[in-house]
């Protein structure tokens, strides 16, 4: 676009007239800008679409500031005006920074310099948010070379006004034959982009999150764009589809998503009436509105909007991760060729990673889809997936339907990952992300995005009970035993510790589905162990965790632990020393998971209290039902087996009547 280009549909002529007429330039310039943005607010609401309103924003300011240029520089060529950044990329939402770089080839005189300083006053009197550098050819090549955002700014840059030779001299001395290659560039802008996640708490979940800079958010797909067009000279989305390096699926998700981010930030820039790039809680409220939904008896308004940006996000996540590997694939290549160890007939591992064997290996085999996740439980060695695995893994979903659900072999691995040596959380979390974990628990899939309005829960549900089995998982492991000591020895002592990561996958199942979550998501819970063929006594327990896993914490906090009455009623619900056991660990990793800012040494100081003064009423009185029934599974399950080896019933029974109950409560079949 050169000086004299109009290319938005906002009419000018009645500033041109004050421009022309050597009237007070403020006045009119900030009635321009009013009316734009009264126009473009309008047209927001009314639902038009998000990309023509962020191109016309950034096309009106083209012409803005063209004029303002003329008024000041129009006499000066030597001089050139770029928009860099995302004004350079021609986005522009209402409240941001207009990113501006004024060029020379050699140093400015004094009266360059005034000349500069009132353009740049007149758009601060504007009430304008101006990002501005004024550099010579030289220095603004040796700035980009030792500075990444100026180098990526260099890269999505345009002239506004002024001497258009300039620019293209800076983009040809700044390409990567001179600095920063392609794969360093990669490498910081990887880097970056896990610092800027570090800053969000490394999720998506937040209850405010950023729609800027948070994992899923609008950088990650900024950054896919930079490091393509850093190597291939071409970085937008439509260019990488056509280069193949997204598939039509990927395509379709990243446009869309891109929209509704976008859609989503103009929203919050309109309303907060500042460059905010958090998601407000009354924000919220406000854009379930615009964006139509309304109360129903499932959710209210703004919980159906924020499900709907969480899912977004996480899928934009997925996309980042899996379109970084395949572009480090092409712009990193490895110093040597990949390991490539046969795994079995379906994976093979590729460095660190689990690759399909063959492209139809989902498809012929379903139960694959599970049992690429149960081999990283079993190696610490296995981080992850291949791109090309997670591609295959994403278009395969659909084959996990009800049969597949039922299928023993899949109920088989499924309880192989919850029983993991290593990073159930992780892969737990993979799992989520994939969409696998939703396909194969639908009613896990009902709570994934769906966010808690309440004072007390900082996350969506989903992220909360992955949070919760991270802690769960790290008292077993006795990775926290400093900070929780009592807890860490309690959950390493516990039978079957995968019993407490079930209980706490579905202790919060039943959120949003209206009455109590703790009831009905306890028949869930029951719902899961039967089908995948968990005995009484661990059904029992499961079932009892999530109906009771608030129980201990209103206990502590709400009662005197100092009556005894109080600590026998407690006792007489938790019936035995086992199951107090699994809900103590559960209740504390609850609290933590829920909000790290609401443990403190008081709440921990109550439960510690509770849970030795119960220990001590059990030890006086223990119920010996649940006992009973660990007895009675332990005991089937061996009989099993025996039989099986030709051991009669009347030979186990004189055989087991020479030991105590104790022996059987603490062996395993």
């Amino acid at each position: 676009m050169n000086d004299q280009a109009q290319a938005s549909a906002f009419d000018f002529s009645s500033l041109d007239t004050v421009i022309e007429g050597g009237e007070p330039l403020v006045p009119a310039f900030k009635q321009a800008i009013a009316d734009n943005n009264q126009a473009l607010d309008q047209r927001f609401i009314q639902g038009e679409s998000i990309r023509a309103l962020v191109k016309d924003r950034s096309d009106f300011f083209d012409s803005l500031l063209a004029r303002a240029w003329r008024c000041f520089v129009a006499g000066d060529r030597s001089l050139s005006l770029v928009a860099v950044g995302g004004y350079g990329r021609g986005e522009l939402h209402p409240k941001s920074d207009i990113d501006l770089l004024v060029l020379s080839e050699h140093p400015l005189d004094d009266s360059q310099s005034e000349i500069i300083s009132n353009f740049i006053t007149l758009l601060w009197d504007l009430g304008l948010k101006v990002g501005h550098a004024v550099r010579t050819l030289s220095e603004a090549i040796e700035a980009a070379r030792n500075d990444l955002t100026i180098i990526t700014n260099v890269i999505e840059s345009r002239t506004l006004a002024g001497d258009y030779s300039l620019l293209p001299s800076l983009i040809h001395s700044t390409r990567p034959e001179e600095m920063w290659p392609s794969d360093k560039y990669f490498e910081a802008k990887v880097s970056e982009q896990r610092q800027r996640h570090e800053r969000n708490d490394n999720t998506e979940y937040n209850l405010e999150p950023n729609v800027k800079n948070a994992p899923g958010g609008l950088r990650d797909i900024q950054t896919i764009a930079w490091v393509a067009k850093r190597h291939f000279g071409e970085g937008d989305l439509t260019a990488l589809h056509r280069r193949g390096l997204l598939t039509d699926m990927e395509y379709s998700l990243l446009k869309n998503g891109e929209a509704f981010l976008w859609r989503v930030r103009y929203g919050i820039h309109m309303l907060s009436k500042r460059p905010e790039e958090r998601l407000q809680v009354d924000i919220q409220r406000e854009l379930a509105s615009i964006f139509g939904y309304e109360d129903n008896d499932q959710a209210m308004d703004v919980e159906q909007f924020m499900r709907r940006y969480y899912r977004w996000v996480s899928t934009l996540s997925q996309l980042n991760e899996v379109l970084l590997q395949y572009l480090q694939e092409t712009i990193v290549p490895p110093a040597a060729p990949p390991v490539v160890l046969k795994i079995n007939r379906r994976f093979n591992r590729v460095d660190n990673l689990v690759e399909t064997a063959h492209a139809q290996v989902f498809a012929q085999t379903p139960s694959a889809i599970l049992e690429a996740f149960a081999l990283m439980g079993e190696n610490p060695d296995l981080l992850g997936l291949t791109p090309s695995t997670i591609r295959q893994l994403r278009a395969h979903l659909h084959l996990i339907d009800h049969r597949f659900r039922s299928d023993i072999r899949n109920t088989t691995l499924f309880m192989e990952i919850m029983r993991s040596p290593y990073d159930l959380s992780d892969i737990l979390k993979k799992m989520t992300r994939y969409g696998v974990l939703g396909a194969y628990l639908p009613e896990y899939d009902h709570i994934t995005g769906l966010m808690q309005h309440d004072l007390f829960h900082r996350y969506t549900v989903d992220a909360h009970t992955l949070i919760l089995i991270k802690h769960l998982r790290r008292f077993y492991k006795g990775k926290d035993a400093e900070t929780f000591p009592v807890a860490t020895k309690v959950a390493k002592q516990l039978p079957k510790p995968e019993l407490i990561f079930i209980a706490g996958l579905y202790h919060d199942i039943a959120k949003g589905r209206g009455g109590n979550h703790a009831t009905k998501g306890a028949i869930y819970a029951a719902e899961f162990c039967e089908r995948h063929h968990l005995g009484a006594w661990d059904t029992k327990l499961v079932s009892w965790l999530v109906e009771k896993h608030l129980l201990m914490s209103g206990v502590s906090q709400k009662q005197d632990l100092s009556d005894p009455e109080v600590i026998k009623r407690f006792a007489e619900k938790v019936e035995d020393q086992t199951y107090l056991d699994y809900l103590f660990c559960l209740t504390v990793a609850d609290i933590n998971a829920t909000n790290p800012e609401l443990w403190n040494s008081w709440k921990a100081l109550l439960l510690r209290q509770l849970y030795h003064l119960t220990t001590e009423a059990l030890e006086h009185g223990a119920n010996k039902t649940n006992a009973a029934i660990w007895i009675n599974d332990t005991q089937s399950a061996a009989r099993k087996r025996l039989n099986a080896n030709g051991y009669t019933d009347e030979t186990l029974d004189s055989l087991w009547a020479r030991f105590d109950d104790e022996y059987f409560l603490q062996t395993d079949a």
